[in-house]
């Protein structure tokens, strides 16, 4: 299956002159995705930052002595280009020289090649970042009607290719992914003694998905200090395991002004790690799990479509709330995420008296696709 959106955002900036950085978390399936874009391109070199023998050729070499390395090579792919020490230092060289070889990097982790590649190649790249499957695209490949039917599956299993194109062993790619293979670059550049304890902290982030969480809180269930909780936090969003969610707070002084939110990419993952893969309805986090899906879901539907919006989530020290909002054109949309259609919302009043003229939806299964798909 072609990923569409992604694909075509590629493929128009090829050879134009700039260092391609695609961004995500292992296993989305960035290589699949180059694959695609290069089997009619004989004449590609793949690269494995992950080998010694690659991280040496990139060690102090020069531009000429690089240039010689890639001679007779259209494109050169450098899979976990993060491993390889000052790469940033060393794309730039090629993006200053006068080939016209098109130079694509991979990257598993946000915070190594973020902190590599970005000033050396200030405007010298074009960067992207790779998600799980989404239903978009999912609904794109055998129509949205079937998608509907699988949402069930979805919302225990998640979207990493592997899993949605493996049908019965589900549980167990999951748990290979979950193994801290997801998380292994986290244990090598951060010198992580105790990995049980990045574990822990995972699990009780899975328990509170769609709950404000509280850094001292977690840290006294995890015997870490807060602190290192912020930094494990931090380091997980940018390994594209989870992402937060500001609250959102304009006009009021009850507003809750510095609390946040934190969901998975992929719900698949969070079952994994509470070891949950009951169907929806017998579960008793079903409100938890919708929402952290179709947060993630209007994530990844923003960023194919174009969407250009700030997330939140709004809530009151009086507890009034609003599951999830976005701002975009000078407007606030407001959204309460229901698994059951029939269960009544409304919108706080404090909220519409303190923001007139919000918008303000249910998502419920009965109007997901209306809600991720294209107008």
């Amino acid at each position: 299956m072609i990923r569409r959106y992604i694909y075509k955002k590629i493929e128009n900036k090829l050879f134009k002159g700039k260092i391609i950085i695609i961004t995500g978390a292992r296993q989305v399936g960035k290589t699949t995705l180059l694959k695609q874009l290069m089997k009619d391109m004989t004449n590609t070199l793949w690269l494995n930052g992950d080998e010694l023998q690659v991280q040496n050729l990139f060690g102090n070499a020069s531009s000429d002595r690089l240039l010689s390395e890639f001679k007779g090579y259209k494109v050169v792919i450098i899979d976990e280009a993060q491993r390889i020490s000052d790469i940033g230092l060393r794309l730039k060289l090629i993006a200053d020289s006068d080939s016209d070889i098109q130079v694509i990097a991979t990257g598993s982790s946000a915070f190594e090649l973020a902190n590599k590649v970005n000033e050396p190649l200030t405007g010298r790249k074009w960067e992207y970042q790779m998600y799980p499957l989404s239903f978009g695209e999912m609904a794109e490949h055998h129509g949205k009607l079937k998608e509907l039917r699988l949402l069930p599956q979805r919302i225990v299993y998640g979207y990493y290719p592997e899993v949605v194109t493996s049908d019965g062993n589900e549980v167990e790619i999951l748990k290979l992914l979950t193994d801290a293979y997801l998380y292994k670059d986290i244990l090598s550049w951060e010198n992580i003694k105790h990995p049980d304890k990045l574990q822990t902290l995972l699990r009780a982030l899975a328990y509170q998905v769609g709950s404000q969480v509280s850094f001292n809180e977690l840290s006294q269930m995890c015997s870490l200090d807060s602190k290192t909780v912020e930094r494990y936090i931090t380091l997980l969003e940018q390994c594209y395991i989870i992402f937060r969610l500001p609250s959102y707070s304009r006009n009021l002084r009850h507003e809750l002004k510095s609390s946040r939110k934190i969901y998975f990419y992929d719900n698949g993952i969070r079952n994994a790690l509470i070891a949950d893969f009951n169907a929806p309805e017998t579960r008793q986090d079903i409100g938890a799990l919708w929402e952290n899906f179709v947060i993630a879901e209007r994530m990844k539907s923003n960023e194919y479509y174009q969407r250009w919006a700030n997330r939140y989530f709004w809530r009151t020290k009086q507890q009034q709330e609003v599951d999830y909002i976005e701002e975009y054109d000078g407007k606030l949309h407001a959204y309460e995420v229901k698994w059951n259609p029939k269960t009544k919302a409304r919108v706080t009043k404090t909220f519409t008296a303190a923001y007139p003229g919000s918008d303000f939806n249910v998502i419920t299964p009965d109007n997901i696709a209306d809600f991720l798909l294209p107008d």
